[in-house]
């Protein structure tokens, strides 16, 4: 892990970060914090790459990266440490892959206290842990106060897809089952909530949580995977557009088959929000054969997070609409929303 800014002192659980100065001080914070939290088993002999293991026969390289900037760091079922392991893991699973390795880049704040980062780094590394991913390389900056809310983290991830299995939008098919593996909203209506002090008769969790066991699972009984996308920021509503858009189908969805819990419905009536444009961190959508739905649903509903996965829709030919029937039979055209409704939510 590379390293450019100082800690300014020892009692790492009772000082604040400071920014500038010169290399000494950072290595004390990278040799008896990061290090030691993030590679207990490997945090000696660092270079400049990680070097990884070779492939195996007819697999493929999967390769993403991405930015977490959540406000309040911590929040009901999470926090921005394992949000960003299980947003990256996330995203190569969508593409069929297990995740072998991460990188993790820290944006500090100066002030932050070492409380805070050693809480941050914890969750990090616990959920790497539960996702069965290595955290190999990183970067430590230290930016001056005012310029991070405390903490920001970059990741990237590589994985590794098995041979002949191959998940993209262009495989979705007129005829293809819509599946959604759990109830939809809470991560965002969960931050939301924390943000705002609001205070529901049965608080909400976020539903984070890393994805691959469940993809793994699908694969193992045979389920010819198609597409798979975790709706993330612009919730449900966003991928379900942007994917028919891309594959250039058209999507019948049953509004009254989109699984969301009691406390998140009430929670989004009250404010006025549509939990279909809400983000989720620990759920996927699956276009499979039609043929192949019932067994797809059995599993993703024995897999964790899965009680209420759910078949919500159809695959017809078209040109790229979305359509939501309610539950009075009436239709009308779902699209994006024109602005971001939830932001700084992951």
């Amino acid at each position: 892990m590379n390293a450019d800014c100082p800690l300014p002192q020892d009692d790492y659980p009772t000082v604040q970060l400071a920014h500038g100065g010169g290399g000494r001080l950072m290595r004390q914070l990278l040799d008896e914090l990061i290090l030691p939290t993030l590679r207990p088993d490997g945090a000696r002999g660092l270079h400049d790459a990680a070097r990884l293991e070779a492939l195996p026969a007819g697999a493929q390289l999967a390769f993403t990266t991405d930015s977490y900037v959540v406000r309040p760091l911590f929040f009901p079922g999470g926090d921005i440490g394992s949000l960003a392991v299980h947003g990256t893991v996330n995203d190569l699973a969508m593409a069929g892959a297990r995740a072998l390795a991460l990188s993790v880049s820290l944006i500090l704040e100066e002030g932050l206290p070492m409380a805070t980062l050693r809480r941050v780094l914890h969750a990090l590394r616990q959920a790497a842990d539960a996702a069965d991913v290595r955290i190999v390389t990183g970067d430590t900056k230290v930016v001056e106060r005012g310029r991070a809310d405390g903490v920001y983290i970059n990741t990237a991830g590589i994985g590794v897809v098995p041979a002949g299995v191959r998940v993209h939008p262009d495989r979705i098919r007129p005829g293809d089952a819509l599946l959604v593996s759990g109830d939809i909203a809470r991560h965002g209506m969960a931050v939301l909530a924390r943000r705002e002090g609001l205070e529901f008769e049965t608080a909400i969790d976020s539903d984070c949580q890393p994805l691959w066991g469940t993809v793994a699972a699908l694969l193992d009984a045979g389920i010819d995977l198609h597409c798979l996308r975790d709706p993330t920021r612009g919730g449900l509503a966003s991928v379900l557009v942007e994917l028919a858009r891309e594959a250039q189908v058209d999507l019948s969805v049953e509004e009254a088959a989109v699984p969301v819990t009691p406390p998140v419905v009430t929670a989004c009536e009250l404010l006025g929000i549509d939990p279909l444009h809400v983000a989720c961190e620990g759920r996927l959508v699956a276009f499979v054969p039609q043929a192949q739905a019932a067994v797809a649903l059995d599993v993703l509903r024995a897999a964790p997070g899965g009680a209420h996965a759910a078949v919500i829709g159809k695959v017809g030919a078209g040109a790229g609409r979305v359509t939501l029937r309610s539950p009075y039979g009436t239709d009308r055209p779902l699209d994006l929303p024109a602005g971001e409704l939830l932001p700084r939510i992951c």
